[in-house]
């Protein structure tokens, strides 16, 4: 496989594991993962059945200019996204795209997610952002970066790998973390609590979000400096 193997490597694996997660249908989606360090970014071939999916098939590319460095095939259209996103999200080193049902439906009503309960607290220090619409001129124009810009712009004022995630308006979902392990995580994590609110509105549609005392709370055990979950690394 040669050149930036273990990228490629692992992001395969994030690839293959939001399929067995139930995320992706059909070909709706991608994951890549960069390295900072080396300048790349490594991301799924464009409309490749995952079935079909092999290391070598997956793309690397500088990560400044978008060229590609290794493979032979045309990578997802949704790269200039994944590079827009690495651009301007400091410590962002893996991004998932997926069409899950639940994130969405969220995405698609133009509604930010609601942070309900603990469970959403875990992994997203507040609501899920949604961003606004792209003008006409955007969509003719440079669609999947300025798809890019517009979830930068829906998290102004927020730490990125504290609320992980945003919900592209009439599109779908993002997500991302540290690397691309963590990205994938918060993608299953994002299509889980995207449904239990649905229920919860549904269930009681005066339903509040949880309190900021009992969110951060939750939060902060998992992540931080005074994270206590899980077992010391």
């Amino acid at each position: 496989m040669g050149i930036h193997a273990g990228l490629r490597e692992r992001v395969l694996e994030g690839n293959l594991a939001v399929v067995r997660a139930g995320l992706v249908v059909l070909t709706f989606g991608n994951v890549s993962g960069a390295d900072r360090d080396a300048g790349v970014m490594a991301i799924k071939p464009s409309g490749v059945p995952y079935e079909h999916l092999t290391a070598d098939d997956i793309v690397v590319l500088d990560l400044e200019t978008g060229d590609v460095v290794a493979g032979a095939a045309r990578p997802s259209s949704d790269t200039p996204t994944h590079l827009a996103l690495y651009h301007e999200l400091a410590g962002v080193g893996g991004i998932v795209h997926t069409h899950s049902p639940f994130a969405t439906a969220w995405a698609q009503s133009g509604r930010e997610l609601p942070c309900y309960g603990t469970t959403h607290a875990d992994h997203f220090d507040g609501p899920v952002p949604v961003t606004r619409a792209l003008t006409s001129d955007e969509v003719a124009g440079d669609y999947e970066g300025l798809t890019g810009r517009v979830i930068v712009e829906a998290l102004e004022g927020i730490d990125p790998l504290e609320r992980p995630a945003a919900l592209v308006v009439s599109h779908g979902p993002f997500a991302w973390g540290a690397d691309v392990e963590q990205a994938v995580e918060n993608a299953i994590a994002l299509e889980a609590v995207a449904a239990s609110a649905a229920w919860t509105e549904l269930l009681s549609p005066q339903a509040a979000p949880i309190g900021d005392d009992l969110r951060r709370r939750h939060f902060s055990r998992k992540h931080g400096p005074a994270a206590y979950y899980g077992q010391p690394s």
